[in-house]
């Protein structure tokens, strides 16, 4: 298979990709429009073909549930805790694995063939944990798909939390969660920030914390995370999602941290459509944006990108998979429209997300690597933006996974 009339981020020209099964076998730049000389070719049109979309932050354990048995109607996080809470007395395993199916395929026919999902194991069973290593297997052929071990109601507070945190991992999850700013103690939280990175260490593990996602300026359980990750030298393996309780930090605090999280090589991810739904509910006015800093984190030089987290959950009652509508979203909400920041816009849902969940060189639009690529309606990092951009054809391991025709619109005036 040859995908001809291509241009590819960050080239000028045209370029013919050629595959051989699952790999990819040449990029050659083209001189000229090329025709199509076989039945299987595809014809990127002059637009962009990138590596696939990735999802790094998400819940597939909770999606498709808003509503069940109750809505989230004071749109806060914590009501959203105590809906899931109710929601989880109801959970099954057929139940969870049908809706994270139904996720799933949202995620694939929006161009994401990689996935970082956190399942709830704050449940002595361990069910979802059960169904979401399932559908894991189930789905290898659409996506790959790391699992977190998510203390939802935290690791020192819930009882045998640490246990079930380790009872997770030897089970097949592939990170290490942790959500220190629920634990009921300042101290609590400290410790279970110790206790989940040294079961990473111990096990190999990635580690993915939900961290300080609250207005309160006085959570700083990031420096916690960054100085256990800079000590151990596990930045390139370590996550801080949210943050934001980093966008109520003053300045002056906010400078001396900026100089730990470089040193530790954190990586960072933002989700802005919940963030900006769900946090600022308990001020007045001025109303906080409740974002973490991401344009400040990523012109740094740090690692940062941006995720979905909820699909129709108790936090968030919309999303569709389409993590093209939550990039246009994230730069209108972080001040990033500037053009310098647009014409690079897909890094945060493409080289980013990869480098947060460490493929390495199971991506990216390389010779020898995985042929796992998407062709898009646009030229350009710009235009995806600017005219709502979607994805027209994804490919995996060398072979059309789904196919998009754009809405035709006929005008009969003028």
């Amino acid at each position: 298979m040859n995908i001809i009339n291509a241009r590819l981020r960050g080239k000028t020209g045209l370029y013919h990709i050629e595959l051989n099964g699952p790999k990819i076998a040449a990029i050659v730049a083209q001189t000229q429009v090329m025709q199509a000389t076989h039945a299987t070719d595809l014809d990127a049109g002059q637009n962009l073909v990138t590596a696939p979309f990735v999802e790094p932050h998400i819940h597939l354990d909770a999606a498709l549930t808003a509503g069940e048995p109750n809505w989230n109607l004071s749109g806060t996080l914590f009501e959203g805790i105590e809906r899931w809470a109710e929601r989880k007395a109801l959970v099954t395993h057929e139940d969870t694995k049908v809706r994270a199916r139904k996720t799933i395929d949202m995620l694939v026919d929006n161009g994401i063939q990689h996935v970082r999902t956190h399942v709830d194991i704050t449940d002595p069973t361990l069910a979802a944990l059960k169904s979401m290593l399932e559908v894991r297997e189930e789905t290898r052929h659409l996506i790959d798909l790391q699992i977190v071990a998510f203390p939802q109601e935290g690791i020192e507070s819930f009882k045998d939390g640490r246990a079930l945190m380790t009872e997770a991992v030897a089970m097949g999850a592939d990170v290490v969660g942790g959500i220190p700013h629920f634990e009921n103690t300042r101290e609590q939280g400290e410790s279970s920030v110790k206790f989940l990175m040294d079961l990473a260490e111990r096990t190999g593990c990635l580690v993915d914390v939900h961290c300080d996602e609250t207005d309160d300026p006085q959570s700083r359980f990031l420096e916690v995370l960054a100085e256990e990750t800079r000590v151990r030298g596990m930045g390139e393996r370590v996550t801080a999602s949210h943050t934001v309780a980093m966008g109520s930090y003053d300045n002056a605090y906010c400078y001396k941290l900026f100089r730990l999280l470089k040193r530790s090589r954190i990586n960072f991810i933002s989700c802005p459509t919940e963030s900006i739904h769900l946090q600022g509910r308990f001020d007045g006015y001025p109303k906080r944006r409740g974002l973490t800093r991401v344009a400040e984190i990523d012109r740094a030089g740090m690692n940062i990108c941006f995720g979905q987290d909820s699909i129709v959950d108790p936090w968030y009652p919309l999303g569709n998979g389409n993590i093209l509508r939550i990039l246009e979203a994230g730069l209108h909400i972080c001040h990033m429209l500037g053009y310098d920041d647009l014409k690079r816009s897909l890094d945060l849902i493409t080289d980013n997300s990869a480098r947060t969940l460490h493929l390495g060189e199971r991506y990216g639009l390389e010779v020898g690597r995985p042929a796992n690529l998407l062709i898009l309606s646009a030229p350009d990092d710009y235009e995806m933006i600017r005219s709502q951009g979607q994805v027209l054809m994804s490919i995996r391991n060398g072979k059309v996974l789904m196919q998009r025709s754009p809405a035709r619109v006929e005008r009969f005036v003028g």
